[in-house]
């Protein structure tokens, strides 16, 4: 059995070193493997020794790239594309996850390594009404660079006609990539899953009690209010948005 291979991509300072750590201790308890971990980052400070750093470089295809996407509905990480770089680690053994940050793992991750072979893989939308449409969500993303080169090439030969078709979207880039070529697996509903959506109550109810935690998730999602540690410790805002601690938060996120 090979290592579990994971990769973060981290640049600017919204995140610090820190946060890429919890990440990777994070795989670690959640991995019956040894697991190698990835970060391609401008800033490497802070971040743990055994983190293989990779230097994150301006892509030949980047310039076009920014300039189609000033123009685009969605201005989207695109620059997480660099992650599926063909020959960006040389002795790779397997299939690689590609996590966003402001995530939290909670279960198994060797189960969304092992999905799937030869797919690409990712969580469906967590809502019904995408736009721009999409076949995946990209906080999770399974892939095998060495299958699926197209993820990186279709936006280096071509970078306008691809933030023109994605409308400027990565999730939308990177899952209908997959899909147009039979490549497209989606990880099951409730091993991904959305702290917003299925982690805190629904109003009024969220204001008296916790959120929870559900059986089956490997990891929970946060995108836009509350971040991880705003939900960690308890958030108050509008009414929809507001919640209870989450103390399971912290027991995975430390």
């Amino acid at each position: 059995m090979g290592a579990l291979n994971c990769i973060a991509i981290k640049w600017g300072d919204l995140y610090s070193g820190e946060h890429v750590n919890r990440l990777y201790r994070a795989a670690k308890r959640r991995s019956a493997r040894d697991v190698r971990f990835f970060c391609m980052t401008d800033r490497d400070d802070g971040l743990d020794p055994a983190i293989e750093r990779l230097p994150l470089l301006e892509a030949p295809y980047e310039a076009r790239m920014r300039a189609a996407l000033a123009h685009a509905p969605k201005q989207g990480a695109l620059r997480k594309i660099a992650m599926f770089r063909p020959d960006l680690v040389h002795d790779l053994d397997g299939p690689m996850l590609a996590l966003d940050i402001d995530i939290v793992i909670t279960g198994a991750l060797d189960d969304l390594a092992d999905f799937a072979p030869g797919k690409v893989a990712m969580r469906r939308p967590f809502s019904a009404r995408v736009d721009p449409p999409t076949y995946g969500e990209g906080s999770v993303i399974k892939f095998e660079p060495a299958v699926h080169p197209f993820l990186y090439e279709d936006m280096a030969s071509d970078p306008e006609g691809a933030v023109r078709d994605c409308r400027g979207s990565e999730q939308t880039y990177t899952s209908t990539a997959a899909y147009r070529r039979g490549a497209f697996e989606a990880f099951p509903d409730a091993w991904i899953v959305s702290f917003k959506r299925h982690c805190r109550p629904a109003p009024p109810f969220n204001l008296v009690l916790p959120p929870r935690l559900p059986p089956e998730a490997r990891v929970v999602c946060f995108h836009g209010r509350p971040k991880i540690d705003e939900a960690r410790d308890g958030f108050r805002g509008k009414l929809t948005r507001s919640t209870r601690p989450a103390r399971w938060i912290a027991e995975n996120s430390v």
